[in-house]
């Protein structure tokens, strides 16, 4: 959790607020999705998290994609921007959220998978048809427009 999230939550406890962030749909060269499987639900998700102040949301993307699984992002191409009651989302531990989501694409990257060790606790990629059926539910809207919809004109290979 940012630090900015964690000082706002001191404030206003659990209760629901608008949370800006950026996720990162990561495809290798071989067309197979980055997933990270979460430590606080268990679930497997798309590398992301929330804005800063001051940030952009590329920069955002590029952070946190460093962050949780030691990739560096080379090119990011907005997918879209996602909102809206599917991205609602109540953690495990009782906050609540309203995503609004800058969904990336991106193919060009470097750098050695590595999980942060704190949030999370698997890193794998998945063949676009065998893609776990556990999805963090505010990720299940990105992953699946990405697959229905995007990746026939999305060129795989680095």
């Amino acid at each position: 959790m940012s630090h900015y999230i964690k000082q706002l939550r001191k404030l206003i406890g659990t209760y629901p607020i608008i949370l800006s962030g950026a996720c990162v749909i990561l495809i290798d060269d071989k067309g197979r999705l980055l997933l990270q499987k979460r430590t606080d639900n268990g679930l497997w998700g798309l590398p992301g998290g929330s804005m800063e102040p001051g940030e952009e949301m590329k920069e955002v993307a590029k952070r946190e994609l460093f962050e949780e699984v030691g990739l560096e992002a080379q090119e990011l191409a907005l997918l879209d921007i996602f909102s809206g009651p599917e991205l609602y989302y109540q953690y495990p531990h009782g906050d609540e959220v309203y995503n609004v989501v800058a969904a990336y694409l991106c193919k060009d990257y470097q750098g050695t998978i590595r999980g942060d060790g704190d949030e999370v606790q698997d890193i794998q990629f998945f063949e676009l048809d065998k893609i776990p059926s556990q999805i963090c539910p505010p990720d299940l809207p990105i992953i699946t427009r990405f697959i229905n919809e995007v990746r026939a004109d999305f060129p795989f290979g680095r």
